[in-house]
């Protein structure tokens, strides 16, 4: 694919990602549109991240979009928010999980009890953490926050830089808080 492809796709990514930000309220009452919102940026969130050589396969091998423990968008939200979809030629794969596990996955919601120690057990590993701030304390690389009726995010960037990966200067100037301290959360 030609590097000017590859831009416009990740421009128009950007665009369709702050507007989906800046038009939908996710009001709590709302919960099936709040978690419609999520899901769709927890698979957007990837095409503005890079994992380190070796991450996958080939150019082709899935997108492994994987589940730790409790999904807190029920039913089909997540699944079919993905159907279809891909980061750059990677079909996105969505896996439930029982418990964190670094094999295969390359983006992980974890959610519910012991995620905390799921952050941990991942962290060092290229896999990209996502958590939701409606059901968990512990706050992953990325971790959804409610603000003003609204989904937001915070991102962990230490965090991301101990698991191999870059963010995007993109998603950083649209994320709420940027963490760019040692001392920020697990990953």
């Amino acid at each position: 694919m030609r590097p000017g492809i590859v831009s416009r796709r990740l421009i128009g990514s950007t665009v369709v990602l702050a507007l989906v930000m800046a038009a939908i309220p996710a009001r709590a009452a709302d919960h099936s549109l709040e978690y419609a919102v999520k899901a769709t940026f927890l698979y957007k969130f990837a095409s503005f991240v890079e994992w380190p050589a070796g991450s996958f396969e080939h150019e082709t091998s899935p997108f492994n979009l994987c589940v730790a423990g409790n999904d807190p968008f029920g039913g089909r939200i997540l699944q079919d928010a993905v159907a279809g979809q891909h980061v750059a030629r990677h079909p996105i794969v969505l896996r439930r999980l029982a418990r964190a596990e670094t094999y295969g996955c390359h983006a992980m919601l974890v959610s519910g009890p012991g995620t905390a120690e799921a952050l941990s057990a991942v962290s060092g590993a290229p896999v990209l953490t996502v958590t939701d701030s409606s059901v968990d304390a512990a706050a992953g690389i990325i971790h959804f926050v409610i603000v003003n009726d609204r989904v937001s995010f915070d991102i962990d960037n230490v965090a991301a830089m101990r698991n191999h990966l870059i963010i995007s200067s993109k998603l950083l100037a649209l994320a709420r808080r940027v963490n760019t301290t040692r001392a920020g959360n697990s990953g």
